[in-house]
């Protein structure tokens, strides 16, 4: 996705293909979206767009309750009060930068995704291929990718294992869609090499579940616990706090990473691997 001028350039691969959306909120007075769609999944996408952008959210209200129980999440939704769990409904997209992000740093993750993008992905349609905007890899695609080339990007072998595991069972993958979240949590968790932190960062995205937490992070318990106790904590330490919260705890996580103080830093940023062969260009 690209912002320019204040529109959010977004493409997705539907069920019906790709496509390239520019969305804008030249009618944000009326309560409204505009949405140009380009591509053969351009129906598919404007029919979802609703879901996307949060509308199927009917639990605000109920959290907003909960809230007022704390300060900082009091002050969040009043400057936020219209932040909704968004669903995208396209499970193998969000599955698969989440397995590329496991395990290693935020600039790690970035550059093996934005390489898998260039090399295995496809310009977007429409407008979009003139930005430069790529449409991810199919799940046949990312199943023929040999294992040298994933080292070339560079995705060390237990993240491309798991991600050519999941492109083997992505028709199953994608009909969690329609599951409860608590059942989509075990169909997720039972492919291998998919855990609490990764099942998490896709029902947040294609599920639109509202307390899926991202149990496992490097950053996130102690980014809540600083912003509500003032004090970092562990992930014991973030299930024992956000108990009160259920089943809005993805809410208080969103909001926090929204308008939340951040962690201090102590130290140099942690190092880039050297070893994988990416790593020499």
């Amino acid at each position: 996705m690209r912002v320019i001028d204040g529109a959010v350039w977004r493409v997705a691969r539907t069920p019906d293909g790709p496509v390239t959306m520019r969305l804008d909120n030249a009618a944000a007075a009326a309560g409204g979206v505009m949405c140009g769609a380009w591509g053969p999944g351009a129906s598919w996408a404007l029919d979802a767009l609703p879901a996307m952008l949060g509308a199927d959210d009917t639990g605000a209200d109920e959290f907003a309750a909960l809230a007022r129980r704390h300060p900082f999440l009091a002050q969040a939704i009043r400057r936020h009060p219209y932040w909704r769990v968004p669903r995208s409904g396209l499970v193998f997209e969000a599955l698969l930068p989440a397995i590329v992000e496991q395990k290693v740093t935020g600039r790690e993750a970035w550059a093996g995704w934005r390489a898998l993008l260039r090399r295995f992905g496809e310009p977007a349609p429409g407008p979009g291929q003139a930005m430069g905007l790529r449409v991810p890899p199919t799940p046949e695609t990312v199943r023929a990718i040999p294992s040298w080339e994933w080292l070339r990007l560079p995705v060390d072998p237990g993240r491309s294992r798991t991600v050519v595991a999941a492109a083997r069972v992505a028709p199953a993958v994608e009909r969690t869609v329609a599951l409860g979240n608590a059942d989509a949590e075990q169909r997720l968790r039972s492919l291998p090499g998919i855990g609490v932190w990764t099942a998490a960062e896709v029902r947040q995205r294609a599920h639109g579940d509202p307390d899926a937490v991202s149990f496992g992070d490097y950053h996130v318990p102690g980014l809540i616990g600083l912003n509500l106790t003032g004090s970092p904590v562990d992930d014991d330490g973030l299930e024992a706090l956000l108990e009160e919260y259920r089943p809005h705890r993805y809410r208080v996580q969103r909001l926090v990473e929204l308008c939340g103080r951040s962690l201090p830093r102590r130290g140099p940023r942690m190092p880039l691997r050297r070893h994988l062969p990416g790593r020499a260009r």
